[in-house]
C-alpha cells in the first residue's frame, strides 16, 4: 500500500471512529492508537483550551502517565505548542534537541543534558503541532511525537494530521452543540419538576370542610415516609391528585412517578406493563421490554383501579409488595426495585374479599395508610372555591372571561348531587366557559342534567319536599314535647339523624362504606354516629 491509499485508508477508519458517539477522550484515543499503529507514532496528546484557567491542558493522550497529562498545561504563545495555539499555524520540529523553545513539559520524552547544555536523546524526536479550529477561533491542538525519518515523511504527516484535526474540531463542535442541547433540557426537566412541586404542594389542594382536612393532614403526616398508601373513593373525587400530592411533597419527589390505569388493559397486557417482558416471551413480543415497576424504581408508581387486578396478578403484586422483587414476563432472573406504592380503587375491597375476587394478605399489605376521600357532596362548602379555580384556569386558557355567576346558579351547583364528583364540576365549569359570549354565567350554560335537576327541584314544592318534612317534624315535635325546655333541639335532631342512619343502613345492606357515601358523610363520622347511638345493639 503507498503513501496516498495509506492515508485515505486512515482517514477512512478515522471518519468511522469520531462518527461512533463516545467520549472526546476514548474517540481521541482510539484515533491516535489507529495513527501509533500505522505511522509509528510514540506520544499523542489532545490540548483544549480551557476558559477558566486561560490554559490550555491535556484532555486525552497516548503514552503519558496521568501525572504526565497533569503536569501539560499551556498558555497562548508558551513553547511550541502555545505559539500554534496563538497563531493557529502547524509547526514541524524535525528534532527537539535542536529547538530551544521545546519544552518538554509533561516529562514524557527521554531527553538527557549534553556537556554543552543541549538536551538530546538515543534518537532524534520529531514533534508535529496541529491546531484545532472552530470557525475562525483556536480551540485547541494535537501534537504527536515520533522518530525522525526525513522532511518529506515529517510533511505528509503534517499534512495528514492537519486534515484529522478539522475531523475532531467538528466532532468537538457537534458534542459542544449536544451538552448544550442536553443542560438546556436538564434545566427545563428541573424547571418542570419544579412547577411540579410547587402545582402539587398540600396548601395548593383546595378543601377546607372538616373531611377534606383529615385527609390533608393524612396525607401530611404520611408523605415523607415510605408506607404504601391505599386511597378510596368515588370516580371523579380526586385520587391521582392526591397520589401527586403525596409524592411531590416526599424525598422522592425527583425520581419518577409512574401512574399505572389497571382496568383499561387486559391482563395479559397489564401483567407486561407492570413487569416488563423478554423477547420472545408471547406472541408480538419483538423484543425486551422495561415495566412500568422497572421505570419508577427509586420513585413512585401509582396503581389506580386496584380492585380490577385478577387472581395471577395479585400474587405478583403481594410479592413486590413484599420482597420488592419481580421477574419480567418469560424471564428467569430477579429484578429488585425500590418503589413505594400508591394504590386507588372506588370498590370496596372488604367486600371483594367477601366475595372472594381479592385477596385479603394483599388487601392487608395495600392497606397500611388508607385515605378516604369524600365525593363532592359530601364536602359543598368547598364548591364555591372549586368554581373559581376552574373559572380562572378556563377562562386563562380559552382567552374568555366569564366571572359573575348569579345566587340561583350558584344555589343550583350546591344543591346538585355531583355523581361525578369533583371531575364532573371541572367539565361543567370548562363547558360554561368555552360556550360563554361574555361575564354572565347563566344556567343555560350548564350541562342538560344539571339544568333539568334545577327544574326538578324548582317544580317540587307539594309536601314531598324536604323543606315541607322538615316544618312538619319541627310543628309536631314542638306540639308534642316543647315542655322539655333545654333539651327540645338534642331530642329532635339526635332521633332524626338516628333513624336516618338506620333507615340508610337497612337501605344499604348494612355496608358502612355504602351508606356513608349514601348519606354524604365520612366513614370515620358514620362509625362515631353508630357507636353514640348504639345502633345494632340488641337487635
Amino acid at each position: 500500500m503507498n503513501r496516498s491509499e495509506q492515508e485515505l485508508d486512515i482517514l477512512e477508519k478515522i471518519s468511522q471512529i469520531l462518527g461512533d458517539g463516545h467520549q472526546l477522550s476514548q474517540v481521541f484515543q482510539r484515533a491516535m492508537a489507529l495513527l501509533n499503529e500505522r505511522l509509528d507514532i510514540q506520544r499523542a496528546t489532545l490540548c483544549i483550551w480551557d476558559d477558566a484557567i486561560e490554559q490550555a491542558r491535556i484532555v486525552a493522550a497516548i503514552g503519558l502517565s496521568k501525572e504526565e497529562m497533569q503536569r501539560g498545561r499551556y498558555a497562548r504563545g508558551e513553547g511550541i505548542t502555545g505559539q500554534v495555539l496563538k497563531s493557529g499555524v502547524p509547526m514541524v520540529i524535525p528534532d527537539v534537541t535542536k529547538e530551544p523553545e521545546f519544552l518538554n513539559r509533561t516529562g514524557s520524552r527521554p531527553l538527557e543534558e549534553s556537556p554543552n547544555g543541549k538536551t538530546q536523546g538515543p534518537e532524534p524526536i520529531s514533534f508535529i503541532c496541529v491546531p484545532i479550529m472552530e470557525g475562525d477561533r483556536v480551540i485547541g491542538a494535537i501534537n504527536v511525537d515520533k522518530p525522525f525519518v526525513d522532511d518529506l515523511s515529517l510533511a505528509g504527516d503534517s499534512r495528514l494530521l492537519t486534515i484529522i484535526a478539522g475531523s475532531i474540531g467538528q466532532t468537538i463542535r457537534i458534542h459542544h452543540l449536544l451538552q448544550t442541547e442536553k443542560d438546556q433540557l436538564l434545566a427545563e426537566n428541573e424547571q418542570l419538576r419544579d412547577n411540579l412541586r410547587k402545582r402539587y404542594r398540600f396548601d395548593n389542594i383546595i378543601g377546607s370542610s372538616p373531611a377534606m382536612l383529615d385527609v390533608l393532614a393524612t396525607i401530611g403526616q404520611v408523605a415523607s415516609s415510605r408506607a404504601t398508601i391505599l386511597l378510596l373513593g368515588e370516580t371523579g373525587v380526586g385520587k391521582e391528585l392526591i397520589a401527586k400530592a403525596i409524592h411531590y411533597n416526599s424525598p422522592r419527589k425527583e425520581k419518577p412517578l409512574i401512574r399505572v390505569n389497571c382496568g383499561a388493559l387486559s391482563q395479559q397486557l397489564l401483567e407486561s406493563e407492570l413487569f416488563g417482558h423478554i423477547k420472545g416471551a408471547f406472541t408480538g413480543a419483538v423484543k425486551d421490554k422495561v415495566g412500568r415497576f422497572e421505570a419508577a424504581d427509586g420513585g413512585t408508581i401509582f396503581l389506580d383501579e386496584i380492585g380490577t387486578l385478577d387472581a395471577q396478578l395479585q400474587v405478583k403484586l403481594l410479592r413486590v409488595l413484599q420482597e420488592r422483587e419481580f421477574e419480567r414476563v418469560g424471564d428467569h432472573r430477579t429484578v429488585k426495585v425500590d418503589v413505594r406504592v400508591i394504590a386507588a380503587t372506588n370498590l370496596d375491597l372488604e367486600e371483594e374479599i367477601r366475595k372472594g375476587t381479592f385477596r385479603e394478605d394483599l388487601y392487608y399489605r395495600l392497606n397500611v395508610v388508607t385515605v378516604s376521600l369524600p365525593p363532592l357532596r359530601s364536602r359543598r362548602e368547598d364548591i364555591p372555591r372549586l368554581i373559581d379555580f376552574f373559572l380562572d384556569h378556563y377562562n386563562r386558557e380559552n382567552g374568555r372571561d366569564l366571572r359573575k355567576i348569579s345566587r340561583d346558579v350558584l344555589n343550583t351547583l350546591l344543591r346538585y348531587p355531583w355523581p361525578g364528583n369533583v371531575r364532573e364540576l371541572e367539565n361543567a365549569v370548562e363547558r360554561a366557559v368555552v360556550l360563554s359570549t361574555g361575564e354572565e354565567f347563566t344556567e343555560e350554560l350548564l350541562p342538560l342534567s344539571i339544568r333539568m335537576f334545577a327544574q326538578q327541584v324548582r317544580g317540587n314544592s307539594g309536601d314531598e319536599s324536604i323543606e315541607a318534612l322538615a316544618n312538619k317534624i319541627a310543628t309536631h315535635a314542638i306540639s308534642e314535647f316543647g315542655s322539655q325546655e333545654g333539651e327540645l333541639y338534642d331530642l329532635v335532631i339526635n332521633e332524626v339523624e338516628r333513624q336516618l342512619i338506620i333507615e340508610s343502613l337497612d337501605r344499604n345492606g348494612g355496608v358502612k362504606t355504602r351508606t356513608a357515601d349514601y348519606l354524604g358523610i365520612n366513614r370515620n363520622t358514620l362509625n362515631k354516629k353508630v357507636k353514640d347511638y348504639a345502633i345494632g345493639e340488641g337487635e
